[in-house]
């Protein structure tokens, strides 16, 4: 029979394959840590709910503050199996010195612990020792029950509450790109429905391996990192997301080293792993295994893929491997996935129903015309948490004479055409100068090809207040704050106006060079133009060299 909540698909795998390794973490990225069983998670998990069971009721909201580790793994199903709902967040970062107050992980889960009103706490015992300065700084954390759950014992007897598939599991806070995060309503049927269709078109079993540095706290972490290899029972290799982006070779030699045939990230992953992987940390490596690569969550841009390919083929990587996908967290995960290096996402999966609407008109838009993405079926997610007016305005969407839906309104732009879903932008995004419309990425990617010394993923190109309607703003992390080889800022600067004005036949008004990591991003490595607009407007962000019109 199959199995219809998330901690039931637990117990049966545990149940099947209880002794086999389950998940293990990757010390600095690089070493195996001590790996879990099916036959501890499950054990652990139940501890875990009962220890949220002692004085909470079911429905409650647990916070999970747990830093990147396998400890995240049995909070998650122990919120779950107690009939909980899991709100996954970062921990405040800890330094020598305590917690920044100006931290903009902290910023989010200010925004987060408001909306959701967590009632516990489930935390490793480093945050827990640190959770009375954690309080000072988001003080509606204090009601709660906080839970250490690195000290938990192993619950000798199983917790199996009664679940409703249509419960909601989890809230998938967004990332916030163009707005204040949202809690999206996961429930266990949305989850199940998801991992089941990616399993069927990626042909997921027990002969895969997993291999993933995404934050676990986001969709594509959890979902694909961590739940589908419990659903598919295959073992998971997982790393923190900083050891990745301080040395990207780390990844691709976890994949060789244990033969992963899953694993993937955001295009800005590809594209770090082609300009940070010299020659010689490519040596050994063998990538033969590597099945299925899985590129989402931000524009997809062919001359990454083909970087890749080129660099990374002679290691065994094959261009067929690329699966170009679509999803969002208010349809749980995925929507559609292609195959192949190209940008292409493909066809949706069985039972999901995909449509380009003209946003003002809401009527479905001529073939091959670009609208905005409107997504109907089971993965479609049960809206957002305490926001009955913008659930109704995101989630019931109608087609005028059409019986379907309703539809999920994605705010992203697209096209189909012969080979699939092809996504081009955010709605919210969209630059519109004198009159003409510019997708900011087109303009990022100009950006980046201009020089060498910029870091690939860290350019914004946003609208500032003109003279005659908006003008476009450009901010660009130098690869290195310290000096420029050959070149000054000045020379730089000019050859990124020059650059844009070539391509695009724009005149930018403002071009400003920051550190790395100046680009304010979301946690899941989007970036977030809005903040870097108000950033450079209100003079909050540090520049080490710029440029602006005169007015």
């Amino acid at each position: 029979m199959p199995v219809t909540t998330i901690p039931a698909m637990l117990r049966a795998r545990a149940a099947a394959d209880g002794n086999a390794r389950a998940y293990t973490f990757l010390d600095d990225g690089e070493r195996d840590g001590a790996p879990l069983t099916w036959n501890e998670v499950d054990r652990r998990a139940d501890a875990v709910a009962a220890a949220i069971l002692n004085g909470t009721e079911p429905g409650a909201r647990v916070v999970i503050l747990c830093p990147p580790g396998l400890s995240f793994i049995p909070a998650f199903f122990g919120a779950l199996r107690a009939r909980s709902i899991a709100v996954p967040a970062y921990p405040p970062r800890i330094g020598r010195t305590g917690i920044d107050p100006n931290d903009r992980l902290l910023t989010r889960l200010r925004a987060i612990v408001a909306d959701a009103s967590p009632t516990v706490v489930l935390a490793t015992t480093p945050v827990i020792e640190r959770a009375e300065a954690a309080l000072m700084l988001v003080p509606d954390l204090a009601p709660a029950k906080w839970i250490d759950v690195d000290a938990l014992h192993e619950c000798s007897d199983p917790i199996d509450e009664p679940i409703d598939p249509y419960d909601v599991a989890f809230l998938q806070y967004t990332s916030g790109s163009t707005a204040e995060p949202r809690g999206v309503m996961v429930t266990h049927a949305n989850l199940l429905h998801n991992l089941s269709d990616a399993q069927a078109l990626a042909a997921h079993g027990a002969h895969s391996v997993s291999v993933s540095w995404l934050p676990v706290i986001h969709d594509m972490g959890l979902i694909q990192g961590v739940l589908q290899p419990a659903f598919s029972g295959f073992p998971a290799w997982l790393m923190s997301p900083a050891a990745f982006l301080q040395r990207p070779a780390r990844w691709l030699h976890a994949i060789s080293r244990t033969g992963a045939t899953i694993s993937g990230g955001p295009n800005f992953a590809y594209e770090l792993s082609v300009r940070r992987i010299s020659v010689q940390e490519r040596i050994g490596l063998e990538l033969g295994t590597w099945q299925l690569a899985f590129n989402g969550a931000e524009p997809i841009r062919q001359s990454t893929l083909d970087a890749f390919c080129e660099a990374f083929g002679p290691c065994g990587f094959a261009p067929g491997a690329f699966r170009p996908s679509y999803g969002l967290a208010e349809a749980t995960l995925l929507v559609s996935t292609g195959r192949g290096a190209t940008v292409a996402c493909g066809s949706p999966a069985a039972g999901t129903d995909v449509r380009i609407v003209d946003p003002h008109t809401e009527h479905e838009c001529a073939p091959g015309t670009p609208g905005e993405i409107w997504i109907a079926g089971p993965g479609v997610a049960a809206g957002y948490w305490n926001q009955p007016e913008a659930t109704r305005a995101t989630f019931g969407a109608r087609i005028p004479g059409d019986n379907a839906g309703p539809f999920l309104r994605s705010g992203d732009i697209g096209v189909i055409a012969d080979d699939g879903l092809h996504v081009t932008g955010r709605m919210k995004d969209v630059l519109i100068v004198r009159g003409i419309k510019h997708f900011p990425q087109d303009i990022e990617g100009t950006v980046e090809r201009a020089s060498p010394w910029l870091r690939a993923g860290c350019c914004a190109a946003f609208a500032v207040p003109g003279a005659d309607g908006d003008d476009v703003a450009i901010a660009a992390e130098l690869d290195t704050p310290a000096s420029l080889p050959g070149i000054s800022p000045d020379e730089l600067i000019l050859d990124i106006r020059e650059a844009v004005g070539a391509a695009h036949g724009i005149q930018v008004s403002a071009v400003a060079l920051v550190a790395p990591g100046a680009i304010p991003k979301t946690t899941s490595g989007k970036l977030q133009r809005f903040a870097c607009r108000e950033g450079l407007l209100s003079g909050r962000m540090t520049r080490l060299s710029f440029w602006a019109a005169a007015s």
